[in-house]
């Protein structure tokens, strides 16, 4: 389900502030790549790849490849960042509930 333009805001918020943190080279996207884009994503939630050497249109299919292996959205694509996004299946372990301690349920 694509994201609706206010929840693009706010991850657009979110990403602000993000460092990029896999960056494809010349040499394209690999196998490796994808690996690493997929477990960030699934850490993170939302991410920022930097790609190098390419141009328009070959960044544009880049994206889209990235988007369709990892089964993440484009937020937002500026100059050689892409912010992508995609939603946690299950929360980490040891993750705390967003309720907090001592919460119940209404």
């Amino acid at each position: 389900m694509p994201l609706l333009e206010n929840q693009k805001r706010e991850l657009r918020q979110r990403g602000h502030a993000l460092k990029p943190i896999v960056i494809i080279g010349n040499a394209g996207l690999s196998e490796s790549v994808i690996r690493e884009i997929d477990r960030s994503l699934e850490h993170h939630e939302l991410m920022k790849v930097r790609l190098g050497g390419a141009d328009r249109e070959a960044k544009k299919r880049l994206i889209i490849s990235i988007c369709e292996s990892c089964h993440a959205e484009l937020v937002q694509s500026i100059g050689r960042i892409a912010l992508i996004y995609r939603k946690q299946t299950s929360p980490r372990p040891g993750e705390r509930s967003k309720r907090g301690p001592g919460r119940a349920r209404s």
